[in-house]
Order: C-alpha cells, then structure tokens, then sequence
C-alpha cells in the first residue's frame, strides 16, 4: 500500500493527502491530488454557501468506480480543529460536520469525499431554512424542458417578488433557489413550494406536473419541492458530482439560461479558475419572507 502523502497549506492550516496519485475519475485520470486542489482553488467562492451548515459527505474512497457512500455522522479520526453540530434525529442525534474554512474542504477531498450535501438551514435554527429549493430534471435526454420551465418559474417567483437563484446540479437538471429570511418552518416552506409548483404546473400542464409517480408524469417535467424538509440536503454550490468528467454544481445567471447548449453538466473541475471569474450570484438579493408571497400566490390573477 502507497505511503505517498502531500502537504497542502489551506489558509493557516497544512493538510496531508494521503495517497495523492489515488485515481478517483478512472475515465479521466483525476486524482485525489486534483480533486484537494479543486476544492481549495474555489474555497473563497464556496464556502460562503457552506459556513454553518450540517454537511452529508458522498464518499468515494476507491473511486467513483467503485461503490461509494453517504456519511452524515463526523468520522471519529477528523481533528479537533473541524467544527461540529449535534443535531437530533427520530431515534437521537447525529454529529454532522461543518465546513468553517478551507482546509475543511481539502481535508474531505483527502478523505474521498466528491461531493458535499448540505442543509437548507444552519445549524443554529435547524427547523428554518434559509434557502428554498425546486429541483428540475429533463424527463428525457432533451434538457431544452428543463431550461423552459426554470424560465417559468422564474416569471412567477419575480410576480411574487421573490428573488430566485439559478445553478446547474452537475448530474441531470436545474436548481432553482430561493433566498429566506428564516422566519417560517419547514413545513410551511414546503407548503409554499408545493402551492407555487401547482400553479406553475396548471398554467402548463402538458409540459409541467406535481405527479410524484412516474407513470402519471405521461412525459412532462416533474417539480420537485421534496428536498424542503428537515434534514434533507440538496448539493453544495461548486461540488463536484460523481460522473465522468468531474462536472460540477455551478452557480449561473438568469442570462444564462437563454444559452441553447446550456446543460447540467456544461462546468467540470478543469473550470475552476472559470468559475472564479464571474459571481452570477452576486448580489444574491434580499432574503425575504414567505408571508406576502403566499398573500400574492392566492391572487386571483396569478392563475390567468
């Protein structure tokens, strides 16, 4: 077994990799060296996303090849340095770690963590969430429906004076998110998402659905509202996914979506000093509460 380690100095901490030459993308040759260097290359742009948020770690310590995992409990061996937050479960508590800086995220790519999950809320105010989010998936190989209804929706969350972010997953769709101001539950912001992919979805509804099973879908573009919940997660801003080609969750603007090759996994983890030069999300817009919105949704007039 190798003993190869590297040092990388992350802000004012220096992280061993351990087995840098380890291949993690067997396709395209990306080592776990590559993959630290990533993390710590958009580490400035990154981490605003992640700082107080419990974190569900994708692990692929052979590669993404081989079978890997999901860890939501903080491994027992991290250093004391890596910020925790216990939070309950139905049947106690977990451990989930917390991504304060950047030798976090070198020290998770050292451990073959790809990809990063994170709450819709801060472990502070667990039950609020700050961020709302609507997954869109093409229900074919065509991304073109995809690209569609994040216009739509996007039309009606500015009638609603909401304001709303755009990134791609790096897997298959669009997320679209929605800035809050942490004041309304779980649950009452997972009412909201469902009342507006409903009207959404009746002001198009032989290209858009709420139907949860496929086969009442018949073809369409399902809205997903499922990931506003408690302890759900919906992946990080500038993670890196799984798949061939290392491509990446990445932030874009509404401009962005007019471009007809535009697809979720147009940004890889060769862009990442691409990905520096632009902040699509910058200004992110006030964080707002869902108490006018859902007055507005009522409306007769948003159903016209």
């Amino acid at each position: 077994m190798s003993t190869t380690k590297k040092r990388v100095r992350a802000g004012r901490r220096v992280i061993e990799v351990s087995r840098p030459e380890k291949v993690l993308f067997p396709e395209d040759g990306i080592t776990k060296a590559d993959l630290a260097a990533y993390y710590r290359t958009v580490a400035r742009r990154m981490l605003p996303h992640l700082r107080g948020r419990p974190l569900m770690l994708e692990r692929y310590p052979d590669g993404i090849g081989e079978p890997g995992f999901q860890q939501k409990e903080i491994p027992e061996h991290f250093p004391d340095w890596v910020h925790r937050a216990e939070l309950p479960k139905e049947d106690g508590t977990v451990t989930h770690v917390l991504c304060e800086e950047a030798a976090t995220l070198v020290l998770l790519a050292d451990q073959g963590c790809v990809t990063p999950h994170r709450w819709l809320s801060r472990a502070d105010r667990p039950d609020h969430p700050d961020r709302l989010v609507f997954d869109l998936d093409p229900p074919g190989d065509d991304f073109r429906p995809v690209r569609e209804a994040a216009g739509w929706l996007h039309e009606l969350l500015d009638e609603l004076e909401l304001p709303s972010l755009l990134m791609t997953t790096g897997s298959q769709g669009l997320h679209v998110l929605v800035p809050l101001d942490r004041r309304a539950p779980f649950d009452d912001v997972r009412a909201f998402a469902a009342d507006v992919a409903a009207v959404l979805a009746g002001r198009h509804p032989d290209r858009l659905t709420t139907e949860v099973r496929k086969k009442a879908r018949h073809g369409r573009l399902y809205l997903d509202i499922q990931r506003n919940a408690y302890a759900q997660t919906a992946v990080a801003p500038y993670a890196v996914r799984p798949r061939p080609g290392a491509p990446v969750a990445a932030p874009i603007s509404w401009h962005d979506l007019q471009d007809p090759d535009l697809d979720a996994r147009r940004w890889t983890l060769a862009d990442a000093d691409r990905l520096l030069e632009d902040a699509p999300w910058s200004p992110a817009g006030r964080p707002r509460s869902l108490g006018a919105a859902a007055n507005r949704l009522l409306r007769d007039d948003l159903d016209r």
